[in-house]
């Protein structure tokens, strides 16, 4: 991204800081609702850091069972590592997965241990979470060695390329030749609906739908293929997945332990377009992107697909807003600017008059509001009809925006969008256009200087006035005073305020595996990740 591209609009530094301020006061009561809860999938993720791995035969993961027996015993609000830890000093088994074992089969009895007990259990229980964390450590480590030492992608934006069959030995062989082409960054989308279950599969998958199962070993295997090319390269290749839905907390662990360099995170995507509880979500959120913190992993939000379901004209100040609310939930749980892949895309009609320039003044918002954020720029979808020489411009005109507002991240278009699945031949294509678009037109973002009145700069301008109002609106509201949940963005989500998508704090899947935190709760890897500490 160039730094020339950060000053080009002539934005009100006050009006920037109360957008800022808002977001800080419409999201300070969501974490403090976060923090106040814990779930199912937090403590899942706990015991995953403490070394617990696989799955039974019929495929549901040991820690899926040893969660579930603790919390029929002794409930989830106090973290299951205490009476987990408790049982191992009891010898009721000796080690975490034959004590998962046992406890399927209602082989164990757990406990609440008080005094010297308690005291014992949560120390053995941070010591073998320790260990777990330290794992992030070294991979974070380990990529910043081999970044140095292959050499880092020789431009921005990166090029983010797509892949997924659904069997992760075809995604490898498409991941290695999409990078020989020119792809910078290799996503592989997860198969429909995998965000819905409440369970990580186990091992290498061959059989996803539309997508290939996120796994922890499809993870190693993928890692361990894309960093054999980038020593063919000369340069190192990013991997992406997604750290979303009901197993957020898990799938962020097992990324950190397999050293993905970004994954999918929006605070607020499983809540609009997968109707999980929004309680759940930003506590699982809150955790993940903590894991993410300390793994050094870039994190892409999905603002993107707000206009999939809403005019990208109309509701363009709705996407600053999540823009701007990402940020602060981010920022709140650690991680810096150089990992906030906000998003934001390309998705007017092509039939509005001065639809170009339209999107050159969203997209030069979004990068002057987060001018050290690799912000994530996605090509148009909704617009695209099938007609594939239209769809290919469509796409040059997406890359050209890229090019003259410096994007950090840019998503690679495909003109059979909304007809096949991408062949190889189309992902040559799609890279061809962004390779001709950057090599003659990388540089606009020197020339590029909007004039102060002019229909960009006041377009910008309108957009951030209307976000503003909006997180007025949003902090201001006191129709959920008295409400079981009474934080006023929830009441927003409820409203349909985001992506038109009406989705209640007391509804939505997922729910039953929120509980209220206990006042002797306690979990290590969240003490741990908040101390910056592995003692």
């Amino acid at each position: 991204m160039s730094p020339r591209s950060h000053a080009l609009l002539d934005l009100d530094p006050a009006v920037v800081r109360r957008a800022r301020s808002l977001a800080r006061k419409a999201g300070k009561p969501v974490v403090d609702l976060a923090t106040a809860h814990t779930t199912v999938s937090v403590e899942r993720a706990t015991l995953r850091l403490a070394g617990l791995t696989g799955a039974d035969h019929d495929g549901t993961p040991w820690v899926n069972h040893l969660v579930d027996a603790v919390r029929a015993e002794v409930g989830l609000e106090h973290g299951v590592t205490t009476p987990v830890w408790d049982a191992l000093r009891r010898d009721a088994a000796p080690d975490l997965l034959t004590l998962a074992q046992k406890a399927s089969s209602g082989g164990v009895t757990f406990r609440l241990p008080d005094g010297k007990d308690a005291t014992a259990a949560r120390k053995a229980a941070r010591k073998d979470v320790a260990a777990g964390v330290r794992t992030l450590d070294r991979q974070h480590a380990a990529r910043d060695r081999f970044v140095r030492k292959v050499g880092d992608a020789p431009r921005t934006p990166w090029i983010y390329l797509i892949v997924a069959t659904g069997d992760i030995h075809e995604d490898i062989p498409q991941a290695r030749a999409a990078a020989h082409a020119g792809a910078d960054v290799i996503a592989v989308i997860r198969s429909t609906g995998q965000s819905l279950l409440d369970f990580v599969p186990e091992g290498a998958t061959r059989e996803g739908y539309a997508g290939t199962y996120a796994t922890q070993e499809n993870f190693r295997l993928m890692r361990a293929a894309l960093d054999e090319t980038s020593r063919e390269l000369g340069r190192y290749v990013r991997l992406t997945n997604y750290a979303s839905g009901l197993c957020m907390p898990e799938i962020a662990v097992l990324a950190g332990l397999e050293r993905l360099d970004m994954m999918l995170n929006d605070s607020m995507y499983g809540i609009l377009f997968r109707d999980i509880n929004p309680i759940r979500t930003f506590v699982d959120q809150r955790f993940s992107r903590q894991v993410h913190a300390r793994a050094g992993i870039i994190i892409n939000t999905g603002e993107d697909n707000y206009l999939t379901t809403a005019d990208a004209v109309e509701a363009a100040h709705t996407v600053t807003v999540s823009q701007l609310l990402n940020e602060y939930f981010a920022k709140e749980a650690g991680l810096e600017d150089w990992q906030l892949g906000l998003g934001h895309a390309f998705e007017i009609d092509p039939e509005v008059p001065q639809s170009f320039r339209l999107e050159l003044a969203h997209a030069l918002l979004a990068r002057q509001l987060f001018p050290k954020a690799p912000l994530k720029w996605m090509p148009p979808t909704k617009h695209m009809t099938g007609d594939v020489f239209r769809g290919y411009l469509l796409d040059g005109f997406f890359n050209l925006v890229g090019a003259m507002t410096g994007q950090g991240i840019l998503l690679v278009g495909m003109m059979t969008e909304a007809v096949v699945t991408p062949w190889i031949s189309d992902r040559d294509l799609a890279l061809q256009n962004v390779r001709y678009v950057m090599d003659a037109a990388g540089g606009l973002t020197e020339d590029f200087h909007p004039p102060r009145d002019g229909f960009v700069q006041t377009r910008a301008r309108e957009v951030l006035d209307e976000a503003v109002g909006l997180l007025e609106g949003i902090v201001s509201d006191t129709s959920a005073k008295g409400s079981t949940y009474p934080q006023p963005l929830l009441a927003a989500i409820a409203d349909g305020t985001f992506g038109a998508m009406k989705r209640p704090p007391t509804a939505g899947k997922g729910l039953d595996g929120v509980a209220v935190k206990a006042d002797d709760y306690d979990n290590p890897a969240i003490t741990l990740l908040e101390e910056g500490s592995t003692r």
